[in-house]
């Protein structure tokens, strides 16, 4: 009884760290790749080409014409006959079938393949900036929930000094005013820490719709993903420029509007009509054939065969304008994070140091060889110190995020 009761805490209880399992960046990135739903809409473009697709491969159906025709004067018709008798009646049966011709079919068939693998590269551009969003956001919930253990663990030191002043006041060896200043401090905090906790809530909100999630989630506060990225920065250029899903898209478009252009051209030749045609004539059967093609002496498709032409020219110039714009992103990105890289790695003395200071500060005080003050000083300056750091990594790992996204890298991180 006891064994299986056990067993089953244990089993509850492994089930739910499962649960609350803190969440890095990259897993964050995975889930919002899985569950996002402004990326569950955007898939079902790429479903809606594959059916233009099927659309463009469709023959056209045949064409069915039945006609009907009476002898209208009773005195044209057979003697001893009725309106409606054979011998006064015409019918007029025609099967045809539409043909398309100078590749017209063809054409479209690789309009629409080209189509869909441009839609999937336009969801990859999507995904991108989801994933910048759901980056940024799960930075905004780490830099709040080190803000708030950074103000609960100085309420801590704080609450304790409390105690202790409380208890030297009792005995005489502290004024009141030493007391009060401690208390205030603590009331301070108290406030603070009530605006960080819903601080905290309102960014795990918004992180839960980026990653498609009700549930509560849990971030890992020491993510081991923000490592140095050592490659150069003409490796970083060249993904920026070369496998960034915007580039690869509008590279698409350009062969796109290539076989748009052969699409049009192939459309200027008119579609003949071809058939049978069997007519049975006042019970005389006919059979014959049947054909006809648009004469093209005023339409043929002027117009959309020169809009094939701008919209393949403004393809060009939309890519060079593209890969532009990601050389200019690349490089702000990279100096930006080399920047912050620099600027955290010598911050991290100063937060020791701090530290110490502060554990010096307050031994001196609890042995009477300094004032509350200086105490309160050091724990000022502690808390300055730990906000400070903690503000350096959240721009250290904004600008990490930053150049993952103009290299296009934050794509290959959510899906490994």
């Amino acid at each position: 009884m006891f064994r299986s009761l056990a067993i089953l805490l244990l089993t509850m209880t492994t089930v739910a760290l499962y649960a609350q399992q803190a969440i890095d960046l990259r897993g964050a990135l995975q889930r919002a790749r899985q569950h996002n739903p402004d990326l569950r809409v955007l898939q079902q473009d790429i479903s809606a080409a594959r059916a233009d697709r099927t659309t463009a491969a469709i023959k056209p159906n045949p064409v069915l014409n039945m006609q009907l025709l009476h002898m209208a004067n009773p005195v044209d018709q057979a003697p001893g006959t009725n309106f409606f008798n054979a011998q006064n009646t015409q019918y007029w049966y025609q099967v045809t079938k539409p043909f398309q011709v100078a590749g017209q079919r063809h054409n479209k068939i690789e309009l629409a393949d080209k189509a869909v693998e441009r839609s999937q590269f336009d969801y990859e551009e999507a995904a991108r900036n989801v994933y910048r969003d759901a980056a940024s956001s799960w930075i905004d919930v780490w830099a709040a929930q080190v803000n708030l253990n950074i103000l609960l663990e100085g309420k801590r030191n704080i609450d304790s000094l409390v105690l202790i002043n409380t208890y030297r006041l009792k005995n005489k060896v502290i004024t009141d005013t030493d007391l009060d200043r401690t208390q205030l401090l603590a009331e301070q905090y108290n406030r603070d820490i009530v605006t960080a906790r819903q601080s905290l809530l309102n960014e795990l909100q918004a992180l839960r719709y980026l990653l498609g999630t009700a549930d509560s989630v849990f971030i890992a506060l020491d993510d081991p993903t923000f490592q140095s990225i050592t490659l150069p920065v003409d490796s970083l250029l060249a993904s920026g420029t070369e496998r960034r899903s915007d580039i690869l898209s509008a590279r698409k478009t350009i062969e796109v509007n290539q076989t748009n252009i052969s699409l049009q051209k192939s459309l200027a030749y008119p579609q003949p009509e071809l058939g049978a045609v069997y007519n049975p004539q006042n019970t005389t059967p006919y059979l014959g054939l049947y054909g006809t093609v648009e004469i093209p002496l005023f339409n043929r498709n002027q117009g959309q065969r020169e809009k094939a032409q701008v919209l393949e020219l403004r393809a060009e110039q939309n890519l060079l304008a593209t890969e532009r714009q990601a050389e200019a992103e690349v490089t702000a990105a990279y100096r930006t994070y080399v920047t912050q890289r620099a600027n955290l790695s010598g911050y991290q003395q100063n937060l020791e140091k701090s530290a110490r200071i502060l554990n010096s500060v307050r031994y001196s005080y609890l042995k009477g060889a300094t004032s509350v003050i200086d105490y309160l000083e050091a724990q000022r300056s502690w808390l300055d110190t730990q906000q400070r750091y903690y503000a350096t990594m959240e721009v250290f790992r904004r600008s990490y995020v930053n150049l993952l996204y103009a290299t296009g890298m934050i794509n290959q991180l959510a899906e490994q």
